[in-house]
């Protein structure tokens, strides 16, 4: 089959796609380097059209599937256009990796919580406003000690824990400068470790996901991880959202507070795996590429 992944060529999870589709053609092509075309018939009475989507020299039109491994910043515009290009794809036959919905979702946490809001887990008490004197009042309602992340990114990136209501109106001022949205969500006192179900497919592997020093859980940031196995209600969940998302491969992280409850944090559409895959022995790379080649082979068997 033909693949093309969109991503950069030094990057370890592209490489890694690369090595488990070596029975593939594979080819690589960066994001900003999608451009789509129609060209109509010229002949006398042709009102075909023809209809192309080019990343750098390759025609991803032609492709079997196309995986996407990063959603690179970018002006509304360019957001939307390689976004309703992957739309374009997909409606043309070509299996993307994951889905322009999916993804639609995922990297919007705020639509993740609502669109996953009635799945049966729990969600962190979360407010999401404009105005930093609406910030304010949420911090106050929200008990004085918030989690602010950025509502686009992961890794960790730009998330902070604040509790001080000096720091609290210099971040929301700051963001209220910035013409960015103030994200809160209630500080969950934990254990020192997270969750994260990596769901391919029906297939669920999961790691505990242990922090050194920290209250943040990213292995980017220095948490190590520690195969475990799903319990049935977590791999129920991940069905549930694999479902409702219409996804290929995600990363759901889970929280278990001191409270007794498990809580859904994020879920992640570009997921990493580089750490699970050590700490479980599973070779995930191949695993996508083989659940993305049964679903090219099931959409062709029924035509």
């Amino acid at each position: 089959m033909r693949f093309c992944i969109l991503g950069s060529p030094e990057n370890w999870f592209v490489r890694d796609l690369q090595r488990a589709a070596v029975d593939h053609s594979v080819e690589v092509c960066a994001f900003d380097s999608l451009r789509a075309q129609f060209v109509p018939s010229m002949m006398r009475g042709d009102a075909s059209t023809r209809w192309e989507v080019w990343g750098d020299q390759t025609p991803l039109h032609e492709m079997d599937a196309l995986f996407v491994r990063t959603m690179p910043l970018g002006t509304l515009e360019q957001v939307v256009v390689r976004i309703d290009t992957l739309h374009m794809l997909q409606q043309e036959g070509v299996e993307i990796v994951n889905p322009p919905r999916t993804l639609e979702i995922a990297i919007d946490k705020w639509l993740t919580l609502y669109s996953l809001r009635d799945l049966g887990v729990r969600l962190p008490p979360t407010i999401c406003c404009q105005q930093r004197s609406h910030a304010m009042e949420a911090f106050e309602q929200l008990g004085g000690d918030v989690v602010v992340k950025p509502i686009f990114g992961g890794e960790g990136r730009g998330i902070m824990r604040v509790n001080d209501p000096d720091m609290a109106w210099r971040v929301f001022s700051t963001l209220d400068q910035l013409r960015h949205v103030a994200y809160l969500q209630k500080f969950l006192p934990h254990f020192g470790y997270d969750l994260r179900l990596l769901a391919i497919g029906r297939k669920v592997i999961a790691v505990r996901r242990e922090a050194h020093g920290d209250w943040r859980t990213n292995i980017s940031r220095g948490a190590t991880a520690v195969a475990i196995e799903a319990t049935d209600m977590q791999i129920q969940l991940a069905h549930r959202i694999m479902d409702r998302m219409q996804a290929t491969v995600l990363g759901i992280d889970l929280l278990p507070a001191e409270d007794g409850s498990e809580y859904l944090l994020e879920v992640n559409a570009v997921p990493g795996w580089r750490g699970t895959a050590e700490a479980t022995g599973v070779d995930v790379a191949s695993e996508i590429v083989r659940e993305t080649v049964r679903r090219i082979e099931q959409r062709k068997a029924k035509g």
